[in-house]
């Protein structure tokens, strides 16, 4: 994957009240990409500087961020997976926050000055949030479900703008997936995203453990950030990890285990996080589990 695979990046000027940075990986979706721009800078509230990593880029990616002087890029001649895209393309950050956003996304009005309150309401950098995601079929609990366009042709964005901010949705603990945003100083001392997960799979709770090993007890959803999220669009055309026997063999625990009784993803947000009560049961299951995983990744 990675053996004779070309890489180089283009670093542009940068707003210096830019506030995030904003990492979007891409694999040959171009038209994704463009809607996914176009949106961050329609509807956010504040500047922020925007980093691509161009996968492979053989639709013509390269060629369209050539002509926008405000995008910095990196570019691998093959797909590298998610893992390091992040991890090269957050090179080129120069702000105090980085944030993770997929190609296949729109960012909903306000989406960035909802996070940002949230940071200073916190005021300390220990912490791992999320926006919410908007999906045609919910991939968790933490989503809200409700179409407004299974693929970019049947994109209903003026209907979207008009009922995104009164769709139900309370605060959610368990941050984990995209859009998800960290301190720049906890992104370096966790070690990025980690490369033994590439492509991708269970990367996203890999970097959570990580963060929770760390002593990070706020994982936190914002229910008024929202995107539209039109489903992993690069995921169901790349060749996937075993990322689930990775992680059990990694962390002692199913990823399941880590999202119910540790970060409890889904359920109400309350208050910090409290070192988990396991289950004999489940450490027993866990345990067997783990070993089941080591022989399957040999």
């Amino acid at each position: 994957m990675i053996n004779n695979t070309k890489f180089y990046s283009k670093k542009r000027p940068v707003n210096k009240d830019a506030l995030f940075s904003i990492l979007i990986p891409t694999w040959n979706n171009l038209e994704y990409l463009k809607l996914c721009v176009y949106s961050i800078k329609k509807n956010s509230h504040f500047s922020h500087e925007i980093i691509i990593h161009v996968n492979e880029g053989s639709d013509g990616t390269v060629a369209w961020l050539e002509e926008q002087q405000d995008l910095s890029y990196t570019f691998s001649s093959q797909n590298v997976g998610v893992c390091f895209a992040l991890n090269y393309c957050s090179i080129l950050s120069t702000t105090e926050y980085i944030l993770y956003m997929n190609d296949d996304m729109y960012a909903c009005p306000e989406w960035d000055q909802h996070l940002y309150d949230e940071i200073k309401r916190i005021g300390h950098n220990n912490f791992f949030l999320s926006a919410t995601a908007i999906e045609p079929k919910a991939q968790s609990n933490c989503s809200i479900e409700i179409n407004y366009g299974l693929s970019i042709d049947q994109f209903d964005e003026n209907l979207l703008l008009q009922e995104y901010n009164l769709l139900p949705m309370e605060d959610w603990h368990g941050a984990t997936w995209p859009p998800n945003i960290v301190h720049k100083s906890i992104w370096e001392l966790a070690g990025k995203y980690s490369i033994e997960f590439s492509p991708g799979m269970y990367s996203d709770p890999d970097f959570s453990m990580k963060l929770w090993r760390m002593g990070i007890r706020i994982f936190k959803g914002i229910a008024k950030s929202r995107v539209y999220h039109f489903g992993s669009i690069s995921v169901k055309k790349v060749k996937k990890n075993k990322g689930y026997y990775q992680f059990i063999s990694k962390w002692g625990m199913t990823q399941g285990t880590f999202a119910k009784y540790y970060i409890k993803r889904g359920q109400p947000y309350k208050s910090l996080l409290e070192n988990p009560d396991i289950p004999f049961s489940v450490k027993v299951k866990s345990r067997f589990k783990q070993i089941l995983a080591i022989f399957s990744n040999h």
